[in-house]
């Protein structure tokens, strides 16, 4: 079966790991790790895990681990900055911190918010806290989110990152099985050359993209 890269279309990635549940793979060209197409979850099957998360603004830990991203980038922020948090899930909270913050938000969630009207707008900056991970073609989406920023606008992103093929081997995160991309520092330097955007990595696990 020919294999592609679902951020860049390269084809016949190499075998990364293998364990009882799936294969990973990686590709020469963005260091992008993924599982393969056929392996991944229904949309039902997917739906149903997401229903079983818990968060709420209301929740201070929360809030908490979403700073690590809202801190950083609500500091970049023009006063009345617009934006848009993508993969808001069942409980938005980080668009509720924003809008506290002084900023008009709206939210975009493919099972929970589904307006697709809110995809036409340009925004001043776009979140997506633990989102890129679940995506089967983060190429598509990524740039589709990177076209509706205005000037000097920032993707604020949160992921864990690859580090090494033996952490990966014992990583946690790659037993979630709504989990199918797996970004390393590298694979953001590509996404960043790519969009013609500047890469930060302000704190653990997020990455802003900006244009400049």
């Amino acid at each position: 079966m020919m294999r592609r890269c679902p951020l860049c279309s390269t084809s016949d990635p190499a075998l990364y790991h293998q364990d009882c549940r799936r294969d990973y793979y990686q590709c020469a060209t963005c260091v992008l790790v993924f599982v393969p197409t056929e392996q991944h979850l229904t949309a039902a099957e997917e739906k149903n895990e997401y229903d079983q998360h818990q968060n709420s603004p209301h929740d201070t830990g929360y809030r908490h681990f979403l700073g690590r991203l809202f801190d950083p980038l609500v500091a970049k922020l023009s006063s009345g900055a617009r934006g848009l948090d993508f993969g808001s899930g069942p409980g938005p909270t980080l668009s509720v911190m924003f809008e506290e913050a002084g900023h008009a938000m709206d939210v975009y969630d493919i099972y929970y918010a589904p307006n697709e009207e809110v995809l036409n707008r340009h925004y001043d900056f776009i979140t997506a806290t633990e989102v890129i991970e679940h995506l089967s073609a983060p190429g598509v989406v990524l740039s589709k989110l990177a076209a509706k920023l205005a000037p000097g606008g920032y993707l604020g992103l949160m992921t864990k990152r690859v580090t090494t093929q033996e952490a990966f081997s014992r990583w946690h995160y790659i037993n979630d099985p709504t989990h199918v991309c797996f970004f390393s520092e590298a694979t953001f330097y590509w996404i960043g050359q790519h969009l013609g955007m500047e890469v930060e990595f302000p704190a653990a696990d997020v990455v802003l993209l900006c244009y400049r």
